[in-house]
């Protein structure tokens, strides 16, 4: 995730994220290059932050590809802006998504910092799990003084880079130095405040950030600094861990922000350092008008906000995905400056590949007139068997519904936390139920895809009935998982018909029966599934565990419907 100390001219901007883009496609891997999720300019700071994914390989080649392009076209003998800066190229983190650790990441950030001066002459400081000098970790020691500080830190031997020259070139007068390093993943968010006053913002910064303020004699703000034993200043820890923030003045939207960086969203999350801010805002005379977030953020920074603020409203949280972010966007008034679109900012959301995601959830992303037309249609699939997982994600739904209208119910506040828990159990069991609807059909289409097979020799009848007797175990199993999580949804459903909102109680019944649709269909489907398979110890395992589910399921729907008609 770059930062580049552009953010005006969308020539150059654009020139290097092609650089990455192309860096990415020309690197030695099976994989076909970097994908960059995310481009995102700062006018008044003067700096861009792309992020872009991708195998170790192409990811470390595209990088150095930008930054060698950043080297060529921004000079930092001309640069201005709002953001602390050292470089053309002012950080470059090496962030692990999955199948890397972070120390992988961090011999990747060195080998890569050596790279950028031996070919480029682009001095590099190595800072957080890429540091060589513990103190080095903290990316404000690295970047201290900024880009002006660095003629006199390349002669320092306490303070010259970990790669560079040992005097101030021609090459990073102009490109300055790159700081490289490795780190999980980071939230870059600024606060808006409603002050154009960068010193109460600053203020506001200095309360909540981990490393505080500097202790003073008397005036807090004119007294003299204190010093320990060594010499080194006393400060005030703030309130927020893992958090560094600075106060500044933003022209482009004409107000101040606390610009903060929250490097452990584990011990800060984002929902905590928003009320945080405000609370420390409010405490000054400000208050907090919105929130910005810069770059991408995980998913579940938004569905904890989400979560969080639904409490706060004793409101149940066994919502959709997308209802739960709209209450974080709108909580902390993250489209306060511009529109905020989780799909454009939402890290996960720009990873997975669109077509492939349509691809896998074809049937359930149909409207509801358009699935019945494709099942009445003369194509086999869909069948019974998604059908059936339809059916029981409706039971799942209707046992949501009456947990969410209960949470809601005026006289039943105290109660909300538990039905909010009902509903967040039935979401879950909903979710999993949908995504058989697509899984049953691609079971079918495994078993048409192995009987397809070229049978000519006996060895490719051998792979044929190898993969036909695969297929056939996968699309009896498929429905058995159907069956078994219909079969979870009776819980929801009997305490819904025993506590819930007594005015939603046939609704209630209506799920048991759609859950019992499923469980039954569904059980129909592993039978005649398993007819198909070789294996016949292994079929009638599946068909004896199928018998107890479907008379498990019918027991407990009679026990609820006499509950449910004894209410009606």
């Amino acid at each position: 995730m770059p930062n580049f100390s552009e953010g005006r001219n969308m020539e150059i901007i654009n020139a290097i994220v092609d650089a990455i883009r192309n860096g990415g496609q020309s690197a030695v891997c099976a994989d076909p290059g970097v994908k960059v999720l995310d481009v995102d300019p700062g006018e008044a700071t003067n700096r861009t932050v792309v992020t872009f994914v991708g195998s170790p390989e192409a990811v470390v080649e595209a990088a150095f590809q930008g930054v060698k392009c950043a080297g060529e076209l921004i000079d930092m003998r001309h640069h201005h802006g709002a953001h602390p800066r050292s470089g053309a190229t002012d950080v470059l983190p090496l962030i692990p998504i999955s199948g890397i650790t972070l120390q992988e990441c961090a011999e990747l950030a060195r080998k890569l910092a050596e790279r950028i001066f031996c070919e480029l002459g682009i001095p590099c400081y190595c800072y957080e799990a890429a540091a060589y000098r513990p103190e080095r970790k903290n990316l404000a020691v690295c970047r201290a003084g900024e880009y002006e500080a660095l003629p006199e830190k390349t002669v320092d031997p306490a303070r010259r880079p970990d790669f560079g020259p040992d005097h101030f070139t021609e090459k990073a007068a102009q490109s300055g130095a790159t700081n490289v390093g490795a780190r999980d993943f980071l939230i870059a968010v600024n606060f808006n405040l409603n002050t154009t006053s960068t010193r109460r913002a600053n203020a506001v910064a200095f309360d909540v950030r981990e490393k505080g303020r500097p202790k003073r004699e008397g005036n807090p703000i004119t007294g003299k600094i204190v010093k320990d034993a060594e010499g080194n200043t006393v400060m005030i820890p703030g309130t927020l861990k893992g958090c560094k923030a600075i106060g500044w003045y933003i022209d482009e939207y004409g107000i101040a922000q606390v610009s903060m960086n929250i490097t452990d969203i584990n011990a800060t999350p984002l929902h905590v350092a928003f009320d945080e801010v405000c609370r420390a805002a409010q405490a000054r005379g400000l208050r907090v008008t919105g929130t910005e977030i810069v770059g991408l953020v995980p998913k579940r920074t938004l569905m904890e906000a989400g979560r969080y603020f639904l409490g706060k409203q004793s409101r149940s949280s066994g919502i959709s995905e997308e209802e739960i972010m709209k209450i974080a966007v709108k909580s902390m008034g993250l489209d306060d400056l511009k529109p905020f679109n989780p799909k454009e900012k939402v890290i996960e959301y720009l990873i997975e590949d669109e077509n492939e995601a349509a691809a896998r959830e074809k049937l359930v992303r149909m409207t509801c007139k358009d699935f019945a037309d494709e099942t009445a249609s003369e194509s086999p699939a869909p069948g019974g068997g998604s059908i059936s997982a339809y059916m029981g994600a409706l039971g799942a739904a209707l046992g949501t519904m009456v947990a969410n209208l209960s949470a809601h119910k005026p006289g039943w506040d105290g109660r909300w936390k538990e039905f909010s828990d009902r509903a967040e159990q039935g979401q879950a069991s909903m979710k999993a139920l949908l995504a058989l609807v697509d899984e049953d059909t691609a079971a079918f289409n495994r078993i048409m895809a192995a009987l397809g097979m070229p049978k000519g020799s006996e060895d490719e009848k051998k792979a044929r009935e190898d993969a036909l007797e695969a297929a056939t175990l996968y699309a009896t199993e498929v429905p058995l998982k159907t069956m078994e999580t219909a079969l979870g949804c009776y819980a929801l459903l009997e305490a819904m018909a025993l506590e819930g909102n007594p005015n939603s109680v046939s609704d209630a019944g209506v799920g048991v029966l759609a859950a019992t649709a499923a469980v039954r269909g569904a059980h129909l489907n592993v039978k005649i599934n398993a007819s198909g398979l070789k294996d016949r110890d292994k079929a009638q395992e599946l068909l004896a565990k199928a018998e107890r589910i479907e008379k498990e399921a019918l027991a407990l729907e009679e026990a609820i419907l006499v509950t449910v008609n004894s209410k009606i």
